[in-house]
């Protein structure tokens, strides 16, 4: 590795926004050291953004949720591979340094939560939290936005799903509990490698793949429906530890596990690229040979139904392989179906209840 490469950083340099960029001011309010985490090589900046609304419903066959809420966009964990990346380009800002270094800090998105589910016209559905970017990433401990949305969604009752790579899922356990008593929350860790030295370089501000397992353990031990994403699969790279991570997740106590395979569309195929030559020279053209063959030639997939599991003979190969894992160490996985008839319109509990 280079002297010149960038410690605690996922991309190594800003690639080119395809729109017109935005004069953005950060925020006052900046971060405080982490211990949790590596200092990164280039410091984060936050800035404040009030948005309008706060519940986004995509509109994708693809996607198993309807309703998600992003307190933040861009996100310091700084996976090489995130396909949020190239969202912030819509900021003005690059999907390269600037997605895991300069976060948009929705900070009244509890609020616009609130006004939602107060609406007249709001019909109860689960809200999916981290449908682009983590929630539980580094600026949540500063923030607190994720614990006062999960507050909210307590108060009146709604469901919500949490996926999440970050340990600090574990400080809200005792909203999590309480939800969970009412059938009101399933929480999803994503553990993309076993590797400690790949997740370094690849994820480089997550918690490793042991502590995410014991996340896993802490949850299921307390009452609350945990599930793991072994996503996204990379073939060449990861697709071999598909048993061993569904194994240990079962072991402790996941009771569902789901995947993508890798999809680098937009400035996320040349960061990547750069990364992968950077980290794996020796097989990089492997690697980029076996996504292409996951994607109909290319390294971009946007096409509905074959984009998050691929096509053809390693993408149908990977499927295999996760089916009789699942099978073999979650005979009886079941996703729970969560319950949208508890939903309060008003601001109030039963007072029996």
């Amino acid at each position: 590795m280079k002297n010149d490469y960038l410690k605690g950083r996922g991309a190594q340099f800003n690639a080119h926004n395809r729109f017109q960029v935005l004069k953005m001011e950060p925020d006052q309010e900046q971060t405080v050291p982490d211990d949790d985490f590596p200092e990164p090589a280039v410091k984060t900046q936050f800035f404040a953004e009030t948005p309008k609304q706060i519940v986004s419903r995509p509109n994708s066959p693809d996607i198993g949720f309807v309703a998600s809420v992003n307190p933040y966009m861009g996100c310091e964990h700084g996976c090489i591979y995130c396909y949020a990346r190239n969202s912030h380009e819509y900021w003005g800002f690059s999907a390269g340094l600037d997605f895991e270094s300069k976060i948009m800090v929705k900070k009244n998105a509890p609020e616009l939560l609130e006004k939602e589910f107060l609406s007249k016209n709001y019909q109860p559905e689960v809200i999916h939290l981290s449908g682009n970017t983590d929630c539980y990433q580094p600026a949540e401990r500063q923030f607190q936005l994720t614990r006062r949305i999960l507050e909210q969604c307590l108060l009146y009752r709604n469901p919500v799903s949490i996926i999440t790579k970050n340990a600090l899922v574990l400080r809200d356990k005792d909203l999590l509990q309480q939800l969970a008593a009412q059938n009101l929350v399933v929480v999803l860790i994503t553990i993309t490698t076993l590797n400690e030295e790949l997740r370094q370089v690849m994820e480089p501000r997550t918690v490793t793949a042991k502590r995410r397992l014991q996340v896993v353990a802490e949850l299921a031990n307390a009452g609350i429906p945990v599930g793991v994403m072994t996503a996204p699969i990379i073939p060449g790279l990861t697709d071999q530890e598909i048993p061993k991570l569904i194994e240990a997740a079962a072991r402790h106590g996941a009771l569902w596990a789901g995947y993508t395979i890798v999809r680098l569309n937009g400035a996320i195929g040349p960061l990547f690229e750069d990364w992968l030559r950077k980290n794996y020279p020796d097989r990089a053209d492997k690697v980029l040979s076996q996504i292409r063959e996951c994607h109909g030639g290319q390294l971009n997939d946007s096409r509905f139904g074959t984009r998050m599991s691929g096509e053809g003979k390693y993408a149908e190969q990977i499927r295999q392989f996760h089916d009789i894992a699942v099978k073999k160490y979650m005979p009886n996985q079941t996703f729970p179906k969560l319950d949208t008839s508890r939903f309060l319109r008003k601001r109030q509990l039963n007072l029996f209840d």
